[in-house]
């Protein structure tokens, strides 16, 4: 509804830096071809998808499960925004963020604060922004992260009230 209502008459995606590529896949090796393409993939998204690992992978085996409990736990507004806000640099898929909220939970972090970060980590993946970034251009891709986490950090809120 915000789109519609504040890019009315004006074009909110833009494609005009997707004109049809010469295609790079004339290798009539199949396997060959496969390699090379799998190669300018690595090359294009693997910097990220390794920072984004690393940071997940560090966080969970360094930060103590005490101090998730502390900044979770409760009703409190401040729990749900951290939440959120963790869920953002994280890798996580919906299905790799199962297990880690599940020892959250039982260590005491609340429903709200679990609903926020389980939002926001899918919906920031770093494949999933690149596009984004790509394809709406730099302001709409800010305003798309503050929606996210305006929209993450208000359903938090409503599942601490309804719970």
């Amino acid at each position: 509804m915000l789109i519609r209502i504040c890019y009315h008459n004006k074009a909110f995606f833009d494609f005009s830096g997707f004109e049809e590529p010469k295609s790079r896949d004339t290798d009539p090796n199949i396997m060959l071809r496969f390699l090379k393409n799998l190669g300018r993939n690595i090359r294009a998204t693997g910097l990220y998808f390794l920072f984004g690992i690393i940071l997940s992978a560090v966080f969970q085996r360094y930060v103590p499960q005490d101090v998730m409990t502390d900044l979770f736990g409760g009703n409190e507004a401040w729990g749900v925004l951290i939440a959120a806000t963790i869920g953002v640099p994280l890798y996580a898929c919906g299905g790799g963020t199962i297990p880690l909220l599940q020892a959250w939970l039982l260590d005491g972090m609340s429903m709200g604060s679990a609903a926020a970060f389980m939002l926001t980590g899918p919906s920031t993946k770093i494949t999933n922004l690149g596009a984004l970034k790509i394809v709406l251009g730099i302001k709409r891709f800010w305003i798309y992260l503050a929606f996210v986490m305006l929209f993450s950090f208000t359903t938090g809120l409503i599942v601490n009230l309804m719970i």
